[in-house]
């Protein structure tokens, strides 16, 4: 139990045909509610922060809390540098202790992003930790600006996978933020790469799909989904009054009650 690497539990949930939810923290009562919620329901779970969060939870500060609740925790958990797009950020996390990042190239051409993504293997290498890469681009920043999604090349994702990646997050009409319309998801893409990559597929942009939507997924390979605007949207409105007590309180049920069902709808329950 407790710190573990990604690789193993995506091995694991490929094995059991399960997904296992990647969940975005930004402070202590977000740490705290994922924690929870997974020890509730006996799901093993990935606890990650963006590059992009940092200037607001900076990584010398928040990485200890995130490796000391992994290490605490009484199901497995992989500690994920998300979206990691200069190597400098991608270095420190690696030597705090982070057991998976990812190279998040996905904005470079593709060349170049298959460049960067090998170096970033190659740093990751002697730490043992995980590396997860991007092909095709998942639409809106994490901060929820403008970026046009890109469709994932099926010959890109296996050029990628030949680096020895462990993840790889395809673009296939998903986005990150708040859904403006329904996602139109691209599931022959999935089932064009299902079988062919040893790297396990992953999905950006959770937050707003269907429990169908999700099912299929999974059913199609999908083995990390990643949900982040689901629980910063639950923790700001579970925030009121001026009793800052109270507000921990209620910002780490809230959590709570989004991590837990989403172990459940991704069948992660119990398999801990």
């Amino acid at each position: 139990m407790s710190l573990v690497n990604m690789r193993d539990l995506l091995d694991a949930a490929e094995k059991g045909g399960y997904a296992v939810g990647a969940y975005s923290v930004a402070n202590m009562e977000c740490i705290r509610g994922v924690i929870e919620a997974v020890e509730a329901c006996r799901a093993p779970a990935i606890i990650q922060i963006a590059e992009s969060r940092l200037a607001h939870s900076p990584l010398y500060l928040i990485a200890p809390m995130m490796l000391a609740a992994a290490r605490r925790a009484s199901v497995p958990v992989a500690v994920h540098l998300d979206h990691g797009k200069t190597l400098p950020c991608i270095r420190e996390a690696l030597e705090l202790g982070f057991t998976s990042v990812m190279c998040d190239g996905s904005a470079l051409p593709f060349g170049e992003n298959l460049a960067l993504t090998a170096e970033v293997a190659r740093m990751a290498a002697p730490y043992g930790a995980a590396v997860e890469a991007e092909v095709g681009r998942v639409g809106k920043t994490e901060e929820g600006g403008n970026a046009e999604g890109m469709i994932a090349s099926v010959d890109d994702c296996a050029r990628m996978d030949e680096i020895g990646v462990d993840a790889l997050a395809v673009g296939i009409g998903n986005a990150h933020g708040i859904y403006t319309a329904a996602p139109n998801l691209r599931y022959d893409v999935l089932e064009q790469i299902r079988g062919r990559l040893r790297a396990h597929p992953v999905l950006h942009g959770g937050s707003g799909l269907t429990d169908e939507q999700f099912r299929r997924v999974i059913s199609l390979g999908m083995r990390k989904i990643n949900i982040a605007t689901d629980i910063f949207m639950a923790q700001a409105g579970a925030c009121d009054g001026t009793d800052i007590f109270a507000n921990i309180r209620s910002s780490v049920g809230a959590v709570h009650a989004v991590v837990e069902r989403y172990a459940r709808l991704f069948g992660s329950e119990g398999k801990a």
